[in-house]
């Protein structure tokens, strides 16, 4: 009896592992894409690749953007978002899509020179939106990731 039971077992699961996943991210409102929380770059990847039209290219862009700023960048996917910090000391900076445009939040953007334009409600935290027909000054924006990741990092 426990050899069928064997059998059976391996039978589930090689079926299980024949089958491709091939679903699709679900979007959440706003084309936010839904990704499982995960540390490392495969989860950010994903999120990436699943982020609608335009906002793909700009999130390939953003990310590269940072870890070249960065060396070495921690990553993480965490309430439906990228988040790019040091490991150890926090995270510096997090991504999320809106219907019309990307927010990137600075956690620690007032301290930022020039400081980014978006208020938030948080004291500490500014925003920076990007817009389908925005031209990204990557020099400003390098400049930020860079003075972000040498301040103390938000924990989450």
């Amino acid at each position: 009896m426990s050899g069928e039971t064997s059998k059976t077992a391996a039978k589930v699961t090689k079926k299980t592992a024949a089958k491709p996943d091939t679903a699709e991210p679900v979007l959440l409102s706003g084309g936010n894409p839904q990704i499982a929380k995960g540390y490392g770059d495969a989860p950010v990847q994903a999120y990436i690749a699943a982020m609608p039209g335009w906002k793909s290219d700009v999130g390939h862009r953003l990310d590269a953007l940072i870890t070249r700023t960065v060396p070495g960048v921690y990553k993480a996917v965490k309430w439906n978002s990228p988040l790019y910090g040091i490991e150890g000391q926090g995270w510096f900076l997090g991504v999320h899509c809106f219907a019309k445009y990307i927010k990137v939040a600075f956690f620690r953007g007032t301290s930022l020179s020039p400081i980014p334009p978006g208020e938030s409600k948080q004291k500490e935290v500014r925003y920076f939106h990007i817009h389908e027909e925005d031209q990204l000054d990557e020099a400003q924006l390098a400049a930020w990731v860079e003075q972000a990741s040498q301040l103390p990092g938000e924990r989450m």
